[in-house]
């Protein structure tokens, strides 16, 4: 193997009788340099998109809930006893949640409400995308709502203003009555304290209360809708949740973080494989241009391989020697490439080169290099580079062996 590696390496730096091959070789291993660095670099800022989006939606969606699997309700926090003390356990949060009517001064919308106690007020991710305001559902007696940002655009619903908010529920047993619609309802006066900005679908149609405000809007006494519980580590999430599907039984489910939104995490997940196969095709018809180039290296060098047959070198060493050559071209490439294109992705991330275009959370592109990713890149940059080292030595150096070695067939040793 050492002798195959010499006298490949000697091929590659070596002047050739005819200049295209130096050509073809140095296109072959620029272009998989390109290649490397173009998934390197779409892959990141992949997993730096992939992780705002992720991070969004974390803000507003617990570790694991915990509801019914049958009906709206779940009976109050003492169906749980002492689950909220488990150690893994960082915030244990009862929820009411139910789609209301709500009027601010001459408009109205249909808006979620959630019910929430202070342990979620203090411990949800969601008050660091306050855009105004305070994150707060109470103000002494005062009841206060923590509204998204879409909702109160449709609404015209500003925290420095002192009309209240009026939220509406149909009333328990009573019949609608067209001509005093107002006595089949329920209603409460709130006073917007807050306003958030986290993601287009919880920011068109969310909003917080206090828990006793859902309670007493809703009569669901001492029900609850859901419980929203948060971890401490993350690692713990799959220990918690099984151990709580069987505390709690058949007649409870417990979902994930990926459950919550599994639609949305698999359409991810295949946009990031289409990605790379795309490139990876691309990087597959790039490489052929070593086979190119192998292949006419191999007839110039049909006398070198007639010498090396004289000096007792067997089919097998002259093979490795002609693969090693072409895949050398693309370990080239593939190292150049990945350091190309992880000191682009550094730079991004330091310095934010390139800038996103229109108005974001972010100013620039996210980027997030993943090793895994790093490593499942070279795998295939190489195996195709092997591939297509390995494609001419079985067609092209068949032909010229038979020259050196007379009745000698391709992988047959002497």
């Amino acid at each position: 193997m050492k002798t195959a590696l010499f006298i490949a390496r000697r091929y590659l730096v070596a002047k050739k009788s005819r200049q295209i091959i130096n050509v073809i070789s140095t296109i072959s291993a620029i272009g998989i340099a390109l290649g490397t660095m173009a998934l390197v670099v779409v892959l990141s800022v992949y997993n730096g998109f992939d992780n705002l989006v992720k991070g969004m939606y974390n803000a507003f969606d617990p570790d694991l809930i915990v509801k019914s699997v049958e009906g709206k309700s779940i009976p109050g926090v003492n169906e749980f006893g002492d689950l909220s003390r488990d150690p893994r356990i960082d915030a244990f949060c009862p929820v009411i949640e139910e789609t209301v009517f709500l009027q601010y001064r001459n408009q109205q919308a249909v808006a979620q409400m959630k019910g929430v106690d202070s342990v979620f007020l203090k411990k949800s991710p969601l008050q660091q995308y306050l855009t105004h305001g305070r994150f707060n559902v109470r103000f002494g007696e005062l009841e206060e709502a923590v509204v998204g940002r879409g909702l109160a655009n449709n609404l015209g619903l500003n925290v420095a203003f002192i009309d209240p908010l009026w939220v509406y529920y149909p009333k328990k047993d009573v019949v609608f009555s067209p001509l005093n619609p107002m006595a089949s309802l329920e209603r409460e006066k709130l006073f917007p304290a807050g306003i958030f900005a986290v993601e287009q679908h919880y920011d068109s149609d969310h909003l917080l209360v206090s828990l006793e405000t859902a309670r007493k809007l809703l009569d669901y006494g001492d029900k609850l809708s859901h419980v929203e519980i948060r971890v401490k580590e993350q690692r713990s999430v799959k220990s918690l949740s099984r151990d709580l599907k069987e505390r709690l039984g058949a007649g409870y489910v417990v979902l994930t973080r990926y459950q919550q939104n599994e639609t949305l995490y698999r359409m991810m997940t295949t946009e990031k494989i289409i990605i790379f196969v795309l490139l990876g095709f691309i990087l597959l018809i790039i490489s052929c241009n070593v086979l190119s180039s192998l292949s006419m290296l191999i007839l110039e060098k049909k006398e070198d391989i007639a010498v090396l047959g004289s000096m007792g070198a067997r089919p097998r060493l002259v093979r490795q020697i002609f693969i090693t050559e072409g895949w050398l071209i693309s370990i080239l490439g593939w190292a150049a490439g990945m350091i190309t294109g992880l000191l682009l992705c550094f730079l991004q991330s330091h310095f934010g080169l390139i800038a996103l275009p229109g108005s974001f959370m972010v100013t620039a592109y996210p980027v997030d290099v993943q090793w895994s990713d790093m490593v499942l890149v070279s795998v295939v940059v190489l195996g195709i580079g092997f591939l297509a080292a390995y494609a001419p030595v079985r067609s092209v150096f068949s032909k010229a062996i038979s020259l050196a070695y007379p009745g000698s067939s391709l992988g047959v040793s002497r």
